[in-house]
């Protein structure tokens, strides 16, 4: 089965054609959507003929319509839009802006746009300035301000500290005296519990003191020698 069908508009189809174009669209497009509606038929030349007074005026009601749009991108080139929100203390809006917002408000102002028309290239949910386009044909874009603004009073810059404010505050650093230098390590060993104790071995200033023998074995050693002499 074709994927694809050529078709003949009998009607005005937009981002497709005008009446008494030659089209080739996909199947399921075609029998869902035109073939129902009656904007599309087999394409003959009979057909076509027949609706070439129809696709006159559809070709005049174009060239209208691009002489309006090519007036109205340049009216909107530089327009302001304001739009006031509710939102937090911190001008996080509690509902985003959307295209239909933008165009609502730009029709309240006199021009005519479709939501579809409004580009986005991003979220817009904070208070905040932003850059919209709008693009009303394929080399029609116009770029225009939009400020989004609190419905109530804000102080954004409360809970931000300024530069002097957090040079004050900073811990100063260290100062280390250009000519010092790191402490030398002291002689000695440490116990178990980490506190130096002087060398008391071979090298050291200070003589280890001399053993005493035990007083029973000093007494044996007189009585020894008096038994000696007796002899």
């Amino acid at each position: 089965m074709n994927k694809n069908v050529k078709l003949l508009l009998t009607d005005n189809v937009e981002a497709l054609g005008i009446v008494g174009d030659v089209v080739n669209v996909r199947t399921g497009y075609a029998r869902n959507f035109l073939l129902p509606r009656n904007l599309a038929t087999q394409p003959s030349e009979e057909k076509i003929k027949a609706l070439a007074a129809k696709r006159a005026e559809a070709e005049k009601m174009l060239a209208e319509q691009r002489k309006h749009r090519e007036q109205l991108s340049e009216k909107l080139q530089g327009v302001e839009v304001h739009l006031t929100r509710s939102c937090n203390d911190q001008g996080i809006l509690y509902g985003a802006i959307t295209q239909q917002d933008i165009a609502a408000e730009l029709g309240k102002m006199g021009h005519s746009v479709k939501p579809r028309d409004v580009r986005l290239t991003q979220a817009i949910k904070r208070i905040d300035s932003y850059e919209i386009h709008v693009k009303l044909d394929n080399d029609l874009d116009s770029t225009l301000k939009l400020w989004v603004v609190s419905d109530r009073p804000l102080d954004l810059k409360k809970d931000q500290p300024s530069e002097a404010a957090a040079s004050e505050h900073a811990a100063p650093a260290a100062e280390v005296a250009p000519d010092a230098k790191p402490e030398g390590k002291k002689k000695g060993r440490k116990d178990e519990g980490g506190d130096e104790k002087p060398k008391t071995g071979f090298g050291s200033s200070e003589k280890a003191p001399k053993a005493e023998a035990p007083k029973a074995a000093k007494g044996e050693a007189k009585e020894g020698k008096k038994a000696a002499k007796a002899k």
